[in-house]
């Protein structure tokens, strides 16, 4: 029998697996056009296209969290229909959150859309163990705690969003051991659903600010290879602009350089990060399941507070590092109370100290006054200090002080630590990423004396480092001295 070519075409259009593609092409578009509206809530034209990007991600990452609030209690209604009805009300709570950072968003209240989202979302999370449900979703405030550090603007907001997400997590996983409903009892495919979502949540929210990220940084030096193709263009014209030239050349160089070290801190970062948030996840696993006693809990908790002080401390200088590139070297010069100041960074890592048995003592006369931006003067402070302490042995000392001249102060950090060898300390004077275990294991990136560095150099100071294997060490620096 003969089938001309109109009715094979027609044949085909009716085929079940061609009508299928369609749909599926259909549905996938559909999709698309919903993600971009959804990246697209909130966004306005005035905004700077890093901010812009933020956003996107940030609309992107919420809306999955409200789908995922809605599919873990219906995929709990499939598996477990005979739950009291007030179960279902406390964990249809979570989608809320997400609706409300919506709608602030939408409404361009967007520090209060990523407060709602990083701070009333986990708390919201936290009601439903406080009731007495165990769905399987503690491993979401490791991913609160995360995204936050990212984008929450205020220190204070990121530094009580993170504090209370790996506090929840503690308590409820470690501390709150049994619950009335445990969903493991009852279905072990939507407990295990609930942790891989949660890990597939943490990784995917990390590979798009690092795309994201990698994106802005293209978008600069495109945009900077064009300004620059222009530029030639126009000194073709005219020999005037040729200081404006040399000036985008070294902005260039110095945007390689600087994508270069973003790159090779945030590879450290991520790769440190790593590691003590596996050793939580395993350790809370381990309790969990009952394979460490109290006794054996108790003698972790140290090392876990050392795992913890170092992800707080590693994030608080990464925050800083961020603020200061995004102020374009901003400088804010006052007058300072280097006694208060620097009582304030002793009191602030006394419990650190106190772990080791190391006494710090305040050396600093009353009367201390010197000129400088606080927040980075504090934080040299801080680095300084905690890592006197990091590489202080137990029952040692560290004295931290102040020497007056006739124009200028002299702040220093003493400690009878391990020392610096000749070689780490040219890798330090180098400006290169160096950094090695404290005597007590202690971890760190190498990112803190390379802050400190550019701090007071943006300051009108350097940093000065006297030490030998075994002797000690002196960290210090000169500002301009005040009345």
């Amino acid at each position: 029998m003969n089938i001309t070519a109109h009715e094979f075409h027609t044949h085909e259009t009716k085929s079940p697996t061609v009508k299928l593609r369609r749909h599926f092409s259909s549905l996938k578009k559909k999709i698309a056009h919903l993600l971009n509206e959804i990246q697209l809530v909130g966004l306005s034209p005035e905004m700077e296209e890093f901010e812009q990007r933020k956003l996107k991600i940030f609309n992107l990452l919420n809306f999955l969290q409200l789908i995922a609030g809605i599919l873990i209690p219906i995929s709990g209604l499939l598996n477990s229909s005979h739950l009291p009805e007030g179960y279902w009300i406390v964990l249809s709570l979570p989608p809320v959150a997400s609706v409300l950072v919506l709608y602030l968003t939408h409404k361009h209240k967007h520090e209060l859309a990523t407060i709602a989202c990083f701070i009333v979302y986990p708390f919201l999370t936290s009601i439903i163990y406080m009731y007495g449900m165990n769905p399987g979703t503690t491993l979401f405030f490791i991913l609160y705690g995360v995204l936050s550090v990212f984008f929450l603007k205020d220190t204070g907001y990121m530094i009580f969003s993170l504090g209370f997400s790996l506090v929840s997590y503690f308590l409820l996983a470690v501390v709150i051991r049994h619950y009335p409903y445990e969903l493991y009892r009852v279905s072990d495919v939507h407990y295990y659903f609930n942790q891989v979502l949660a890990l597939l949540f943490i990784f995917y929210g990390l590979i798009l600010i690092k795309r994201e990220n990698s994106g802005y940084q293209a978008y600069i030096l495109s945009k900077n290879e064009m300004l620059q193709g222009k530029n030639q263009e126009i000194m073709y014209q005219s020999g005037k602009i040729r200081a404006h030239t040399e000036r985008l050349k070294q902005q260039a160089s110095e945007l390689q350089e600087l994508n270069s070290l973003k790159n090779k801190m945030f590879s450290i970062i991520s790769h440190d990060l790593k590691a003590p948030i596996y050793g939580l996840r395993t350790l809370f696993n381990n309790v969990r399941e009952k394979k460490m006693t109290v006794t054996q809990l108790k003698n972790v908790v140290p090392e876990i507070q050392n795992e913890l002080n170092y992800v707080v401390g590693m994030m608080d200088n990464l925050l800083q590092w961020a603020k200061t590139q995004m102020q374009n070297n901003a400088v804010n010069p006052q007058k300072l109370n280097l006694k208060e100041s620097i009582q304030e960074v002793v009191q602030l890592l006394s419990q650190q100290a106190r772990l080791k048995q190391i006494i710090i003592a305040n050396e600093t006369p009353d009367a201390a006054f010197s000129h400088g931006d606080k927040d980075m003067i504090s934080l040299v402070l801080r680095n300084l200090v905690s890592n006197a302490i990091k590489f202080t042995p137990e029952k040692g000392k560290i004295s931290v002080g102040v020497s007056e001249h006739d124009s200028f102060v002299e702040v220093y950090v003493k400690d009878s630590g391990t020392g610096i060898s000749p070689e780490a300390l040219k890798k330090i004077n180098n400006n290169n990423f160096y950094t090695t275990k404290g005597t007590a294991s202690e971890s760190g990136t190498g990112l803190g004396l390379m802050l400190c560095k550019e701090f007071l150099a943006r300051n009108g100071s350097q940093l000065h480092i006297e030490s030998r294997p075994g002797g000690g060490s002196i960290f210090s620096f000169s500002l301009l001295k005040t009345a």
